[in-house]
Order: C-alpha cells, then structure tokens, then sequence
C-alpha cells in the first residue's frame, strides 16, 4: 500500500529527509510493522526509529498508538516526545 510519511524534529535532523511517500510490503499493517520495516534501512534509521525509541505518531492527523492499522494512502507522521519546562 501506499503511504505519506513525515518526520518532524530532530527526528527530521537525524533522517535527513522531512517527508516521503513509500510502498510499504503487504506484511506491513500496522505503525509497529512501518516502524520495524523503516528500521531495517540502516543503522541510522535503526537507532532513530527503532522499538527501543520513545516516538509519537499522528495517522492522519490524530495521534495514535502502535497498534493502529494503516490504510492505503493514509499520512503517517513520526514525532520525537515533547518535553516542556
């Protein structure tokens, strides 16, 4: 299926790249399995993406949890966590 992907912050730094439209493999279904599946890109996509990272993720707009199916040509936005002072 096909999906927009947008990273912001330093995620967005750290990538090098803001957003991106891909194919993701039918294996793909979830936010879990688009995070996984991103990971395997490299190291650096690894580190910054990887399950043992603390992200949020908007899917069309709205936040969600991992869980979240995806659908064809839905935006998936990747977010670092907020801190505030």
């Amino acid at each position: 299926m096909k999906i927009e992907l947008r990273f912001f912050a330093s995620l967005r730094e750290a990538l090098g790249i803001s957003q991106e439209s891909i194919t993701t493999p039918v294996e793909v279904k979830t936010i879990a399995d688009l995070r996984s599946h991103l990971a395997q890109r490299s190291e650096v996509w690894a580190k910054v993406l990887g399950n043992n990272q603390v992200i949020r993720c908007a899917f069309n707009h709205h936040m969600v949890d991992s869980n979240t199916l995806l659908e064809e040509g839905a935006e998936v936005a990747f977010f670092p966590p907020v801190t505030g002072g």
